[in-house]
């Protein structure tokens, strides 16, 4: 099997992992569309618009929210991705025993000590989020706390930069498209 195969392989079998854990999870959007959709546009982002050719990486990246939101432990993902994927994503994952205000602040506070691969994975999940809160946001989001979700990526983000610019450069154009959409809604009440 050439490397190429193998990392297919292993690719395909990260989205067929998260596809099952995530299988009865929707995403807060207005379609609730199924949350498999995020993962694996997180990983597209990295590799399409970051140029990310690592595999664990990409790995980590389909596999980022498994630990955090459904049963999957750090065990199972090291021993079924190995270390690499299993550190890089611990290093994404939020305790969810803290109050959602702490998780944040930890988000915050934590970007700027994160290896270089959860960096990257941090981003194409905010820009992926960002979008999301901007085109198709949940139903219950009124405008002030989607432009508050804004605000606080940026406190993120900043803490993920000099990882990868073009990542960082499409964030910031994400950003600013989802700023004006969000000005224009709010001119139209």
């Amino acid at each position: 099997m050439s490397d190429d195969s193998v990392s297919t392989t292993i690719l395909l079998k990260a989205v067929q992992f998260a596809a099952a854990k995530h299988s009865t999870q929707r995403r807060k959007d207005v379609d609730a569309s199924p949350y498999i959709n995020h993962p694996i546009e997180v990983a597209h982002l990295l590799a399409e618009v970051g140029g990310i050719t690592d595999l664990a990486t990409l790995v980590a990246a389909i596999l980022h929210d498994t630990i955090e939101d459904t049963e999957t432990t750090p065990e199972e993902l090291g021993e079924h991705f190995g270390p690499n994927v299993r550190k890089f994503v611990m290093e994404v994952t939020d305790d969810k025993s803290r109050k959602k205000a702490d998780r944040k602040q930890l988000q915050i506070d934590h970007a700027p000590t994160l290896s270089g691969a959860a960096k990257a994975i941090k981003l194409a999940d905010k820009i992926a989020n960002v979008g999301d809160v901007t085109r198709n946001p949940p139903p219950d989001w009124p405008l002030a706390r989607r432009i508050d979700y804004l605000d606080w990526t940026e406190k993120v983000v900043a803490g993920c930069r000099g990882t990868n610019a073009a990542l960082e450069r499409h964030y910031d154009e994400v950003l600013k498209q989802g700023r004006a959409a969000l000005a224009a809604q709010d001119q139209q009440r």
